[in-house]
């Protein structure tokens, strides 16, 4: 049976090698030159630092889906990061965040005595909705909707209280503002605001304390080098610098694809790219427009080459603001640049020398943003200049003159590379877009067009643009395309 993908990135990549692992003939069509979409290194001059996700998050969840894949353990070279991140604030304190229980609760002491009882709480109480949660919606599709509308879904998403925001989530369990704060700030990771996602995405800090944060040595996007091996193995075929201009369709059924001005036929066809550019292709005017949908946050990333080491930084750090929440306001609601933002650094030749030259570094940064094209990026070098500023007041001495070389990355250029709206997450995770309401793998009535990657559920992050493709391979095999 032969199948089409329809973009390279992460999850066409492992949907492609789960499907061909159950028999079936696939060929990917990537427009780029090179596979891996957004997961990739920028590199210069001897030195490569991720041009995308840093945060390993699920490690097993991970390994477990890759290995289905045919990928082993050994081909996975995960190293913990412990603590999993600093958070610096203003007024130059500190509160570290810890997978370690003894040494999370001396931390709690140090910074916010009292709260101790409230995070054992927290543990016990988010264990349980995790083993539930992920039961009910991460490890099920729901093509058929009726199976989301179950008395026992219902029961689940009240005991997760999905009709809160992650911040309500965290607001039950600690008096602290900032401690607040560090239990639901997390939504960033997927292009959502703490106030505007719902509780059911508290799974992801509570994962951070019970599943570590990880660093994939060389780099997040080394990834891609090694699904493309297996890809080559499996004997799956890799079309590059191919667009797709159309899916065919002939009543209510995919029949293939148009590239170059030739029709291609398939037995179905797998759609990989930021799912609302789906409209174009299908020439659907009938159906949802792309303009519906609602985008998730954009980001302000810069990528440094620096001439020196620092010792003393840490691997992941967040310098937060002193109003977090008019932070949040100016992206998700205002849409506007942000003058105070809280700001995201990774550093990983903290733990891995092999990103750049002999007593060199890289470093990233990372600024949530407004999606959307109605900011002029060429004039936002205040904004750059600030973050500049304070990450080398509060984190980095002598960042400036240890600058080697800088690239920038703004939501244009994202929406440029065919990311919805400049959005760097898919869409966003708002309850109308979570669960049964997101866009799920066969998400039209045409028989034999499918759909993965981040826009569908269940939803953005590595790990779980992964558990879609094998929710995906598994689908296909049942219903035998």
């Amino acid at each position: 049976m032969k199948l089409a993908v329809i973009g390279g990135g992460v999850g066409g990549m492992a949907a492609a090698l789960l499907l061909s692992r159950k028999g079936y003939d696939v060929t990917i069509y990537e427009k780029a030159e090179k596979l891996g979409g957004r997961l990739d290194f920028v590199e210069k001059d001897g030195y490569r630092i991720d041009k995308g996700p840093t945060i390993v998050l699920l490690p097993q969840m991970l390994r477990e889906i890759l290995f289905e894949a045919g990928i082993s353990e050994e081909e996975l070279p995960l190293a913990p990061c412990d603590p999993l991140y600093k958070l610096n604030y203003p007024d130059g304190s500190y509160f570290y965040k810890s997978s370690n229980l003894a040494d999370q609760l001396k931390e709690i002491t140090r910074m916010f005595p009292g709260e101790e009882r409230n995070f054992i709480r927290y543990l016990s109480d988010m264990e349980n909705r995790f083993i539930q949660g992920k039961k009910a919606f991460l490890d099920r599709d729901f093509v058929d909707k009726k199976n989301f509308w179950s008395i026992k879904n219902i029961s689940t998403l009240m005991r997760l209280k999905a009709y809160q925001n992650v911040h309500q989530n965290a607001a039950a369990y600690f008096r602290h503002p900032k401690l607040q704060q560090a239990f639901s700030f997390q939504t960033l990771y997927i292009g959502g605001g703490p106030l505007s996602s719902p509780a059911l995405y508290s799974l992801i800090p509570y994962s951070e304390h019970a599943h570590g944060i990880w660093y994939l040595k060389g780099g997040y996007a080394s990834l891609v080098t090694t699904l493309e091996r297996h890809l080559e193995n499996r004997r799956v075929v890799v079309k590059k610098g191919k667009n797709v201009e159309r899916i065919l369709t002939s009543g209510n059924r995919c029949t293939g694809i148009q590239v170059d001005g030739e029709s291609n036929t398939f037995d179905a066809v797998i759609y990989n790219g930021d799912f609302p550019g789906i409209h174009q292709l299908l020439g659907d005017t009938d159906r949802k427009t792309e303009k519906e949908y609602t985008p998730s946050s954009g980001c302000l990333l810069l990528y440094f080459g620096l001439s020196k080491k620092y010792e003393e930084a840490d691997v992941h750090q967040f310098f937060m603001t002193d109003d977090f929440e008019k932070h949040m306001n100016q992206v998700f609601e205002e849409k506007s640049i942000p003058d105070d933002p809280a700001i995201y650094t990774f550093y990983p030749s903290k733990i891995d020398e092999s990103l750049a030259p002999e007593g060199k570094s890289v470093l990233y940064t990372l600024v949530p943003v407004p999606s959307g094209d109605h900011i002029n990026w060429s004039e936002q070098s205040g904004l750059v200049e600030y973050v500049i500023d304070q990450i080398e007041e509060r984190g980095f001495p002598g960042l400036r003159e240890a600058i080697e070389w800088m690239e920038i990355r703004t939501p244009e250029d994202a929406r440029q590379e065919g990311l919805y709206q400049g959005g760097s997450f898919g869409i966003a995770p708002v309850l109308s877009q979570s669960g049964v309401f997101r866009p799920q793998l066969k998400p039209f009535p045409y028989d034999g067009l499918y759909s993965v990657g981040a826009s569908i559920h269940p939803g953005g992050g590595i790990p779980i643009v992964l558990q879609g493709a094998k929710l995906l391979a598994d689908h296909m095999e049942k219903v035998n395309v």
